[in-house]
């Protein structure tokens, strides 16, 4: 080969390493733009959802100075029968009166009235069902404010006209009266932790929604933990290879695929309208979760089992020990954290679905909140569906808020799964 040649052959060789070089870097740069894009994408939605609901957690309230006038009232003494006919609308009206004694006329007393939230009365109730001595004389409350006076006076920090919406200038004037005298302030919103659903998003809660998703994921982890692994350790160790058992495990990995909604079809034929279980109760709930997640609990479960070397188990059996005995005393307990993982993120992915449940009717208005698995009840994520749905601007930062509630849950069992695997996990 010439010299000239030579030069050509390494040339042409450094150009296609130029160039391979520069795939490579172009390849690698894609990689981090994706991840990038998805970090900003993230942090925009994540900023959307604090920016909007950190507000729910602050409620507006007003100070009033009422008295348990029996004659307004309408009572002698208190007892069941009493407090549940007395007047305690009248009092709270009374109190406005006196507050703004300047206010005549129809409509202006029925903006004044529209100052303090329509839960007013029954914190009267409640105060004095508590204090029977409280009958005739005169305390200071401080009521929650009405949503569309709590939005206003929030919207104040934004900007100096604030949002006004249902908030004529007349009311707006008695705000900025209540808050130059100190009896207008914002304080935590307790309410959004203690009530249930509500009509009046001043008086709407969390606590039925979180006990009825509590009481769904537990009948869900009851019945889908133990069925996934006793199915997994069957495939796994027992069940012998041929196109049968072929069948089932394409099957199951098809299973995972399956839309939800498709399940909560399942649960309305098989549970409600065959067994005929009680619509829109946790225990429905959870038998839908359960076919939900069980192939997400199967699969990783055998992914654990697998793991395991085969050296344990012919260690095992070579000491005399029976097939249970190997998977029971040996193979079990160190496929544990990897099964434990697959099912906090099962139940993870349970927690947050909503189209299965829409389904067998825990789309229900439910106030209360629920004491057992076959009370009516809603879950988190459907509370947040029809709060979305709702017109109410108030609503708005609730639904944001139950939204960070609900990330929040599934983000400390996504860190347990986590945590839980690398405590527990032996490598060999």
């Amino acid at each position: 080969m010439t010299d000239l040649t030579q030069i050509q052959v390494r040339e042409r060789i450094e150009q296609r390493l130029a160039s391979r070089h520069r795939k490579e870097k172009l390849f690698r740069g894609l990689g981090i733009a994706s991840i990038a894009f998805g970090v900003l994408a993230v942090l925009v939605l994540f900023t959307d959802i604090i920016s909007k609901g950190n507000g729910a957690f602050v409620q507006t309230a007003v100070k009033l100075e009422v008295t348990y006038d029996p004659a307004v009232l309408g009572i002698d003494e208190v007892d069941e029968e009493s407090l549940t006919w007395a007047n305690f609308t009248g009092v709270v009206r009374e109190a406005l009166r006196e507050r703004f004694p300047d206010v005549s006329g129809r409509s202006e007393k029925r903006e004044l009235y529209s100052l303090v939230s329509t839960g007013a009365p029954f914190t009267l109730r409640d105060r004095l069902h508590a204090n029977p001595e409280l009958l005739g004389k005169t305390e200071t409350i401080w009521f929650a404010a009405d949503d569309d006076v709590d939005t206003f006076v929030k919207s104040l920090d934004d900007s100096a006209e604030g949002f006004r919406g249902r908030t004529s200038d007349q009311m707006a004037a008695w705000v900025q009266s209540l808050k130059d005298s100190g009896e207008l302030k914002k304080r935590f919103n307790t309410t959004f932790f203690t009530n249930g659903d509500s009509r009046e998003p001043e008086q709407a809660g969390i606590r039925a929604a979180l006990v009825g998703s509590l009481l769904t994921l537990l009948v869900t982890l009851a019945l889908s933990f133990p069925i996934g692994v006793a199915a997994a350790i069957y495939l796994e160790e027992y069940a012998p290879k041929n196109r049968w058992t072929d069948l089932i495990e394409v099957n199951i990995n098809n299973l995972a695929a399956v839309p939800s909604i498709v399940f909560g079809l399942l649960g309305l034929a098989i549970f409600i309208n065959f067994f005929e279980l009680p619509r829109s109760a946790p225990l429905v709930g959870g038998l839908v979760l359960t076919l939900m997640t069980l192939p997400t609990i199967i699969i990783s479960s055998r992914a654990a089992l697998k793991s395991v070397p085969p050296s344990i188990r012919e260690a095992a059996m070579g000491m005399g020990a029976s097939r249970m005995q190997v998977v029971l005393h040996h193979v079990l307990p160190l496929a544990m954290p990897g099964m434990l993982t697959g099912a906090i993120i099962g139940m993870a992915q349970a927690l947050g679905e909503t189209a299965p449940l829409l389904m067998i009717g825990m789309v229900a208005f439910i106030v209360d909140v629920p004491s057992g698995i076959t009370d009516p009840a809603t879950v988190l994520p459907v509370q947040i569906f029809l709060w979305a749905d709702s017109p109410e601007r108030a609503f708005v930062e609730r639904t944001s808020a139950a939204i960070m509630v609900l990330l929040s849950f599934l983000i400390v069992m996504n860190a347990s799964a986590v945590l839980l695997r690398k405590k527990l996990e032996r490598r060999w």
